[in-house]
């Protein structure tokens, strides 16, 4: 342990370091590159021995200038006192991984399964979590997508309030749980997909600034600007890059979700995602599996996901709202705020052959043209990571409400089969699968008062403009609104519960039963729609996908096919045609 740090800004850094009861401080030295480290004369005590020998490590922390509190690592990997506490030594190469032969999860034809450690079981920790990888692999899910897991401060939170960007918290069990997690994950044949925030830091225990130029002048939606373009943004982009790589090689996870990526504010030469995608594709030569990078990006813009080669950042894939808003909208008859332009079928119809609906279209929620056309002729369509739920889409509604409350069997079953069939890289968030009846609320635990009761304000206040009776939006401080999120596994036992769990495993054989559900190519769907009786019609190679989302059943001639899928309702045959019933589906496919 080396216990260096980056620090332009104060006139003097002093390295605290206690262990035991012994505790020791060190003055630090400058070096002409503003990183201060301990002068070699300085390594007695602690500091002399061998840190990593330590069961627990050691706690150190920074005092800079006349301040008498320690302040944690940037870098630290370990915060377990809290954001506010001492960091913590911690070795990830002590661990002694089982997953030698795990050769990795590629994008293309994967299921992503997103999840949050807290709400996911009732302990609320990774290796609570580890208990249930055996149901995701009966739904037929590759990757397993965690919610932020990072130091923040509180006792639960959704995760984009972090702050230790190194560090996993101990919330949930800390780093070594984490690659407990993961090898556990990889023992199950699941690869591992780290949500990760780039673009803010939380409001409490934000210490960066004390250091270094980490900010710049500037907001975004939720935060002041990470510095990736300004004096001293080397140092910066360093520091995300590196978290990066992090991940990748000492906690061997298989892909990142980069979130919010449009609130990057990067003028440079080479955006720092662009940067991601090169040191990411180094590292995976180099580890022999694959590594991958998806998006989260309001832009509707393919540079993100378009290769170096041809001009984009390089990355792998991106989240597609169009395709979440289209399914809604087509399935709930939803259609305020952003759901408006995505009223007629025909949005879904144009979502399912060219990726986005707004790609240069005029947008009546953001009163502009927005988006940019996909190149459908050489993009595969598994780069657009799509689902009728999420945590986002989920969370942010007032109630926290999920597509179960207003939904028959039949039309979930056919969200589902809409996600899962499409053609693009599906993703399924907790519980949907058996129609879980637990919501997905907003929640915090800021411990300032007025931090809390700013952010309750907030959000009250928001739905209130929106119409919405104060009433019956939660307050996040509220112990039960995390509660109330917790997933109740007994659920999935029986009654409705049962019915649809078997629906999404009846999909995940689907799937592995026809290469056609899983072809990249934008040729392979076709989509004919009938705004009148509401019907949709999906080609996907031999396989036909019938819909009847309307009022009304459909009949559609089978034509030497068969019914290989139907939602739970059923279907009839009348002579050579099958008849779906209103709100239900049915899969047809080459006889025998």
């Amino acid at each position: 342990m080396t216990f260096s740090v980056w620090a332009p800004r104060p006139r003097n850094v002093r390295l605290v370091v206690s262990g035991g009861d012994h505790e020791e401080v060190v003055d630090l030295e400058r070096g002409a590159d503003d990183w201060w480290r301990v002068p070699p004369g300085a390594r007695r005590g602690l500091l002399a021995g061998d840190v990593a020998s330590w069961p627990e490590g050691v706690a150190y922390g920074y005092l800079v200038d006349d301040d008498p509190t320690p302040r944690p690592d940037p870098r630290s990997l370990r915060q377990p006192d809290g954001v506010h506490g001492l960091s913590r030594t911690f070795d990830p190469g002590a661990f002694t991984w089982t997953d030698q032969s795990w050769t990795g999860r590629q994008l293309a034809g994967s299921v992503i399964y997103e999840l949050h450690l807290g709400t996911f079981t009732t302990e609320g920790t990774l290796d609570a979590a580890i208990g249930r990888l055996d149901h995701l692999v009966s739904i037929g899910v590759d990757l397993v997508e965690l919610l932020p897991v990072n130091s923040f401060n509180g006792t639960h939170n959704w995760g984009y309030d972090g702050v230790g960007w190194f560090a996993v918290s101990e919330t949930y069990g800390g780093p070594a749980a984490y690659q407990r997690f993961v090898d556990a994950c990889h023992a199950a044949g699941l690869g591992v997909v780290q949500d990760v925030v780039y673009n803010h830091l939380g409001p409490s225990g934000n210490y960066l600034p004390l250091f270094a130029p980490y900010l710049k002048s500037g907001r975004n939606t939720w935060g002041d600007l990470l510095n990736l373009d300004e004096d001293g943004s080397e140092h910066v982009r360093r520091y995300v890059l590196d978290n990066v790589a992090g991940w990748f090689r000492d906690f061997h996870v298989d892909g990142l979700r980069l979130d919010a990526v449009h609130a990057l504010h990067d003028s440079s030469p080479t955006h720092v995602l662009e940067e991601m995608a090169v040191e990411t594709a180094a590292l995976s030569a180099h580890l022999g599996r694959p590594l991958t990078l998806i998006a989260e990006s309001d832009l509707n813009d393919p540079v993100m996901f378009t290769p170096r080669e041809a001009g984009g950042y390089g990355l792998d894939g991106q989240w597609s709202d169009d395709f979440h808003h289209a399914v809604h909208v087509a399935l709930t008859g939803e259609t305020s705020g952003y759901y408006a332009d995505f009223e007629p079928l025909a949005a879904l119809q144009k979502v399912l052959t060219r990726g986005f609906f707004h790609d240069g279209t005029f947008s009546s929620f953001r009163d502009r043209d927005h988006g940019r056309p996909i190149d459908v002729a050489t993009t595969p369509t598994w780069r657009l990571v799509v689902c009728s739920q999420n945590h986002d889409q989920i969370g942010n509604r007032a109630r926290g409400d999920r597509l179960t409350e207003h939904l028959g069997d039949d039309q979930l079953a056919s969200a589902a089969l809409l996600t899962l069939c499409s053609g693009f890289t599906p993703m399924l968030f907790q519980g949907e699968e058996w129609a879980a009846s637990t919501p997905f609320q907003f929640f915090t635990s800021h411990p300032e008062p007025e931090l809390g009761t700013a952010t309750a304000e907030g959000r009250i206040a928001e739905f209130e403009r929106m119409g919405w009776d104060p009433a019956v939006v939660p307050d996040p401080q509220d112990p039960a609104t995390f509660e109330r999120s917790k997933l109740d596994w007994s659920e999935a036992e029986g009654g409705r519960h049962a019915v649809l769990l078997e629906a999404y495993r009846s999909l995940a054989r689907l799937r592995r039963a026809y290469p056609d559900l899983t072809d990249p190519s934008f040729g392979a769907t076709t989509c004919e729609v009938d705004e009148t009786t509401r019907a949709v019609r999906v080609g996907r190679g031999r396989l036909r996908l019938v819909l009847a989302l309307g009022d009304v059943p459909v009949t559609e001639p089978r034509r030497g096919s068969e019914v290989v899928w139907s939602t739970p309702g059923g279907h009839e045959l009348d002579g050579d045609a099958v008849v779906v019933p209103a709100g239900g589906a049915v899969v047809l496919g080459p006889a025998g």
